[in-house]
This record gives C-alpha cells, structure tokens and sequence, in this order.
C-alpha cells in the first residue's frame, strides 16, 4: 500500500531527518532537484509520477527560514500542477510560529500568514511538532496535526535524572507544559519569573518554588538565542539547585546561543533533531540530540492509512 500510494519528498532543510522517517516507513525518499540560479531564485522538478499519489512533503522551516519557507511553497505547487491527490506538509518545526498575535499596534500575525500562504498554494493537510502556541492550529482551515516530542524527552528524562528531579518552567508560559512532564516522571514543579526587556532579550528575576539541593530540569518547546535558559539556570544555581539540565524540541540555537550554552552553569542541552545543528552546535559537548523520526514516522503511517494519530500520546 505504500509503495503504491504514498510518496515522500524533502526540501532542502532537514534531508537526515527525512532520510531516517522513510527508513522508518520502509520506503525511499522520491527524488527532486531543488536548486537556485545565480541569483538566488528557486528552481523546482520533481523526479518522478506523483499523479493520483499522497505526497508527505518534509519540510521544517527552520533558519534559514525565507529560503525553507519559499522552497515548502514551490515544491507544493508542482506537486499541485502534476495533479497529486493529496500534499501533506510535514513541518517537524514551524517557522515564525512566536508571531502567533498581536503585542503591539501595527505589527502583523505571521504565523496566520505563513498558514495561509501553505493553504493557498496547495496543502491540504499539516503534520507538526510543539508548535509554540497551540492557537496556530486554529489558523488553518485543513486538518492539523500537532504531535508533541513529550514521549521522547520523558523516556530521556526517566532515566538520566531518576532521585531528587525538580521541572522547572524558564517563563509563565510554558507552566502548563512543565506540570504536565512533572506529573508524568512524579517530580516536584518550579517555575523562572523572568521580565522580557524586548525579543530574544530578558532578565531571570526570581524562583518560585523550592529548588533546592534538587536536580533542576528546565522545560522549553524551543531554544533559540539560549538568554532565557541561561538567565533561568543562573537563578536557580543561585537558589540552590545542585545541577542544573535543559531540555527543548527546538534547537534553532541562533546568534550567541552556543558562547552562551558554554559559558553558562547548564551542564546538559537535550533537543530533538527536528532541526539540523550548525558545526559549532554539533562540537559543543553540552548538547545531546533525540531522534524524533520514529514519532514522525508513524504518525506520517496512521495519516495515510487513517488511523488514530491522538493515541500515539496516551
């Protein structure tokens, strides 16, 4: 059945992690020519008949984000002009995903944006992971499908930290996240009180919640710039945590993200490979990586043969 039907493409933002899903499903990744001219346009053709087929496109728009994000969009539309029956669009990270509202007058909603360019150019179903908000979800009128990378990191977690673990949220936001993986593995909860000064910018200001002489696990759906785990990690050596561990889906690990994971007292940065690290990332010796492929495999199986994708997470 799915050698027949299904096909599965990659763009050019993530092809291990691609490579490693088809190997989960038992198929090849199909074949396309993804490439630029001189002068940076984008140029698409797909390698084989996608006539009549379910094509699974991988795709995360990660950084760079405008090329991922143009690559997603062109490779739907020949899919779309070479009559497939059906483009899922496989994002195991969702770019833009932080400008889920408005927080200031005159500034736009990109993640609607984003949702509406993939609607428009020919997506009809959207496979994620961890998206930042869950509101996105609402955004699309296609089916959406938001798994969460929670199975891996609890497995992780279970077993590297086992006596004495406290989870801990770096910000408010992230608390509902932080309970649900504290009630999961039966440890305590804590979260950073943190002041935003301005994006990719804050300041750690307090602890609530008792740190210490515990093992502290912070919890985040992604690290970008690495100032907020940082700032938090700090705070809570400063309250007493004996050790202090990290752990995130996302790695985007952007600008200083990496100076500041070494210089700071995070001893372990545990992310998923639902983005491929930089050369600096893969040398630094704090940062373990989880495959995710198993997950996005068999959810990408349950959709084509229309099974329940909600009960991987019971």
């Amino acid at each position: 059945m799915f050698k027949d039907e299904m096909r599965i493409f990659a763009g050019n933002a993530n092809l291990p992690l691609a490579d490693e899903i088809c190997s989960y499903i038992g198929i090849p990744r199909s074949s396309a020519e993804v490439r630029r001219f001189s002068d940076g346009e984008i140029f698409v053709e797909l390698g084989e008949n996608v006539r009549g087929r379910d094509i699974y496109l991988i795709q995360p728009t990660c950084p760079p984000v405008n090329d991922h994000l143009m690559e997603l969009v062109i490779m739907v539309d020949a899919m779309r002009r070479a009559s497939a029956r059906r483009i899922t669009a496989v994002l195991p990270y969702y770019g833009y995903a932080r400008q889920d509202r408005k927080v200031a007058p005159r500034v736009p909603i990109t993640a609607k944006v984003v949702a509406e360019m993939l609607m428009v150019v020919g997506v009809r179903r959207v496979l994620t992971m961890d998206l930042h908000a869950g509101q996105i979800q609402g955004f699309f009128n296609i089916p959406v499908d938001n798994l969460y990378a929670a199975p891996v990191l609890l497995d992780y977690i279970g077993k590297t930290f086992q006596n004495h673990v406290v989870m801990v949220s770096p910000d408010a936001g992230g608390v509902e996240r932080t309970r649900a993986f504290a009630k999961r593995l039966n440890a305590d909860l804590a979260i950073v009180d943190k002041r935003r000064a301005r994006a990719n910018e804050c300041e750690a200001m307090n602890v609530i919640g008792d740190v210490k002489g515990k093992i502290a696990v912070l919890l985040d759906d992604m690290v970008d710039t690495a100032g907020t785990l940082c700032s938090a990690a700090k705070v809570l050596m400063e309250s007493g945590a004996t050790e202090v561990h990290a752990c995130c889906s996302h790695g985007v690990l952007s600008g200083p993200a990496i100076d500041r994971l070494e210089k700071s007292q995070i001893k372990s940065l545990v992310i998923t490979n639902s983005i491929p690290l930089g050369e600096r990332a893969k040398a630094c010796g704090k940062i373990k990586i989880l495959s995710v492929s198993p997950l996005l495999g068999e959810a990408i199986k349950r959709i084509h043969s229309e099974d329940s994708v909600s009960s991987l997470f019971v």
